[in-house]
């Protein structure tokens, strides 16, 4: 039974891994999870310089799922080379690094840095506003957004995934704008943009308001998205939003995902990563599926 997947030349034992800023960089997970069992680890944003994020409460409890206004905080590239990637490189699983920045400078700085670091991938989070254009993520202009892809791998030595939001009218047309940049895998969705009001105290949840929808609520826009993507495009797709187990992921490869991230999931169960790989292969005992290559995009 092979549960083995390629992106763009990099060999996973198996198509799961974390969503970026749900795991940490592994450590914090390392004594629930055997991080060998997984097909990789994506760390939190790492950014060229230190980021406080915003201001407090960052995140709040919805239904189906949860709020996070957390603003990338993260301690910097330098810190990150220094403590993570040695960390991550006692295990046996691919280690893929979630770049932000707030200009196309910002993430090509990092995605310089780590050019010669012993990491297999890099997500680039382009839901980060751009300061430049006023605020206005990256990722909601198909122009920007093959711009900053192109920009990026002119500096990447490793392979780019860009990790697309889904707050726009076409997820398609920003695919077909990455994929037009140059990058080599998609990763969707980011989170939806949501609000929650405490009526007992009559402000807002969130202080910066709206906050990241993520969680079983998103699901099934994801699930549609990733559907359209794989038709529009030929690069692979790495899909997310609101996988809970290996049920939930089997729907997003048959879906036309390569390899999926599990995110919200792992903070009311740390064990969901390594349960859903077992649950895959469970699956595919069962169904006698000799190959999960033979799963991605099977449903037309």
């Amino acid at each position: 039974m092979n549960t083995k997947v390629n992106l763009a030349g990099v060999e996973l034992k198996n198509p799961v891994m974390t969503a970026s800023g749900t795991f940490g960089s592994g450590a914090e997970y390392s004594e629930f999870v055997d991080l060998n069992q997984l097909g990789a680890v994506v760390t939190k944003g790492v950014a060229n310089v230190p980021w406080p994020g915003n201001p407090t409460p960052r995140i709040a409890e919805t239904y189906g799922g949860m709020l996070n206004a957390i603003g990338l905080q993260n301690p910097g590239i330098d810190v990150f080379c220094e403590r993570d990637i040695p960390f991550l490189k006692k295990y046996d699983t691919k280690i893929i690094v979630n770049v932000c920045g707030k200009s196309t400078e910002d993430y090509c700085e990092v995605v310089e840095r780590l050019a010669d670091e012993p990491i297999d991938m890099l997500e680039i989070n382009i839901s980060c506003p751009n300061v430049k254009e006023g605020g206005i993520a990256f990722g909601q202009d198909p122009k920007a957004v093959e711009a900053i892809t192109r920009e990026v791998k002119k500096y990447a030595k490793q392979p780019v995934i860009m990790k697309l939001s889904p707050n726009v009218t076409d997820i398609t047309v920003m695919a077909k704008a990455a994929e037009a940049g140059g990058a080599d895998v998609l990763s969707l969705i980011n989170t939806l943009t949501g609000m929650k009001i405490d009526i007992n105290r009559r402000t807002f949840a969130i202080a910066n308001k709206t906050g990241g929808m993520s969680g079983p609520c998103v699901k099934p826009v994801a699930v549609r998205m990733v559907y359209q993507v794989a038709q529009a495009v030929k690069v692979p797709i790495i899909g997310m939003g609101g996988i809970s187990n290996a049920e939930d992921a089997l729907e997003f490869i048959l879906a036309g995902a390569t390899a999926v991230s599990i995110g919200t999931a792992n903070f009311t169960n740390p064990y969901a990563t390594a349960e859903t790989v077992r649950g895959m292969e469970e699956y595919m005992k069962k169904n006698n599926i000799e190959d999960i290559g033979s799963l991605i995009g099977a449903v037309r």
